[in-house]
């Protein structure tokens, strides 16, 4: 059938994200966060002592190098561990054991259609098969079950948008989100999209870099205690701000764009005035970054609300590949919104799809 060739082609065309970078991090309002979680080590793993922490030549706390995210544990935590907080170490084994056993064998019963339809691999996917050192059964650690607090009407819109992803209609380039259009997933840096989930930082006395893989995104971080951008100066990814508070690289963020209006794969993470974020970096072992953002926004959540998501520079720990970070060129012939733009009006016309 057309439609649901039509549906193939926008779920293959979502793996082909990507974007020109933009300039920026996404936080605001450091007194947002939860008391006490401010360069704390995730549960499980030892902080190491201030004296031991790598510095730069300059003094700073050195977050330099290649990081990954890549994690199988949900930002979420499911309905059905409601209450849990942790796995044992048996039960991650058996979680990680299972998920490789669903995967192969999804990938093996599929009809050569269904095949396409999933798009990459595993071996192109590369999205880890490991969840997170401290073994919790989500990546949100604030609210304390381990879901994103959503308004009665932001709940509703995000349901919305997720019954629309892959049916459609596909009447223009606006109908497909915006990783599809290879413009940006948002801001923070959560592994949600299963593959390039790995980031280049880079440090200079002045400024904090951070290149992300998936869309080529550059984003520089000032150090210098400037002010923010004028309040009629609003950007894709906000206005970042950074500061060290003792051995924690703390980003904030302000002067979000309205794109409310377009479409976005995860709808917490659009791009809006109302949004204020709050990063924090802190080096807590050899391999390892404590990355924690802390989201307020009053139009779309009940409360703020706050998610952990280690980092780290031993890709082979979280069962992806090792290595040097590529460009990864969406621009360079998108034809998967092309194809899916087609697919709609083969549609109208009543036409079978090859």
């Amino acid at each position: 059938m057309v439609d649901s060739q039509v549906r193939r082609r926008v779920q293959i065309s979502r793996h082909y994200l990507a974007s020109m970078g933009a300039l920026a991090t996404v936080i605001a309002f450091v007194l947002l966060a939860p008391v006490g979680v401010a360069g704390q080590a995730p549960p499980g793993i030892e902080k190491m002592a201030s004296s031991d922490v790598p510095r730069t030549p300059w003094g700073d706390p050195a977050l330099q190098g290649i990081w990954t995210n890549a994690t199988i544990t949900p930002l979420e935590r499911p309905s059905s561990l409601a209450g849990t907080e942790f796995l044992t170490k048996e039960e991650a084994t058996e979680f990680e054991q299972q998920t490789l056993q669903l995967r192969n064998a999804d990938r093996r019963d599929l009809a050569p259609e269904n095949d396409v339809r999933v798009a990459y691999n595993q071996f192109w996917y590369d999205r880890g098969t490991k969840v997170t050192g401290e073994k919790r059964t989500s990546l949100i650690v604030d609210p304390p079950d381990g879901r994103i607090p959503w308004t009665q009407e932001a709940r509703k819109q995000n349901s919305r948008s997720a019954a629309r992803y892959g049916v459609g209609p596909f009447d223009s380039w606006l109908d497909m989100d915006t990783g599809e259009r290879c413009l940006t997933d948002g801001l923070p840096m959560v592994p949600l999209q299963g593959y390039n989930m790995n980031y280049h930082i880079l440090q200079t006395p002045g400024y904090v870099v951070i290149l992300h893989e998936m869309f080529h995104e550059l984003r520089i971080i000032p150090l210098d205690g400037r002010p923010h951008l004028g309040q009629n100066i609003h950007q894709w990814l906000g206005d970042p701000r950074a500061r060290w508070v003792e051995n924690t690289l703390v980003v904030e963020t302000t002067n979000f764009a309205n794109k409310t209006h377009y479409r976005w794969a995860a709808t917490w993470r659009a791009s809006r005035p109302t949004l204020h974020l709050v990063e924090r970096f802190t080096r807590v072992d050899a391999e390892t970054i404590n990355y924690q953002f802390t989201i307020n926004d009053p139009t779309m959540f009940t409360r703020p609300w706050t998610a952990a998501v280690p980092m780290t520079t031993n890709q082979a720990a979280r069962g992806v590949t090792s290595g040097q970070i590529f460009e990864y060129a969406c621009h360079e012939g998108n034809y998967s919104m092309v194809n899916v733009l087609k697919g709609a009006r083969a549609t109208e016309e009543g036409l079978s799809l090859p």
